[in-house]
């Protein structure tokens, strides 16, 4: 059974939220009246919202990187082309994170590392591998499949990666990968 709720407002949907209960996909417009979209986002995923992708105008640091503080898994601009849109919901629903490809550039200057050079430090052949899985939208699973590896493994792979960049934040690692030319 597919629904699909449509709201106006921050507070519409807050209670239309709270009236359904989680559904498998929230979209929503960090542009809706009467609140902020980044608090929205914070209360859908604290009431169990497993995927969120946040629509925005803006492709401002702060915003890019507060919605993926506040838990959503994809960042997409108003102005994308629907094949963007429907990449972006794809890689989310299959488990993934995504980044309009015009926010990835912002979003990696946004998380510099003060007093370092701000350049990714060497990278395994197996580690550049796991991250550009990552960054095709594979879960730690399917990541551990596809390179025979188990799960555990794969996440010991990305905690060295975090490291290695700064951050452990999945997104932000592939914004910064692919700033830095290491994956496509």
């Amino acid at each position: 059974m597919t629904s699909v709720h449509e709201a106006a407002s921050v507070a519409e949907a807050r209670a239309r939220a709270l009236a359904t209960g989680p559904c498998d996909l929230a979209i929503l417009d960090l542009g809706l009246p009467d609140g902020t979209g980044i608090d929205l986002v914070t209360e859908l995923r604290a009431q169990g919202w497993p995927r969120i992708v946040v629509l925005a105008s803006s492709d401002d640091p702060y915003a890019v990187r507060s919605a993926f503080q506040a838990g959503a898994q994809a960042y997409l601009l108003k102005s994308a082309s629907p094949m963007v849109v429907t990449d972006g919901v794809r890689r989310v629903l299959d488990g993934g994170v995504y980044a309009d490809p015009s926010v990835a550039p912002v979003l990696a200057a946004g998380t510099r590392v003060p007093g370092t050079d701000n350049t990714p430090r060497e990278l395994s052949a197996r580690e550049v591998e796991v991250l550009q899985l990552v960054a095709d939208g594979q879960s730690n699973k399917e990541i551990g499949e596809a390179l025979s590896l188990s799960a555990l493994t794969v996440k010991s792979h990305l905690s060295r990666i975090g490291r290695k960049l700064g951050t452990g934040d999945r997104a932000q690692m592939v914004a910064l990968a692919m700033r830095a030319g290491v994956i496509r």
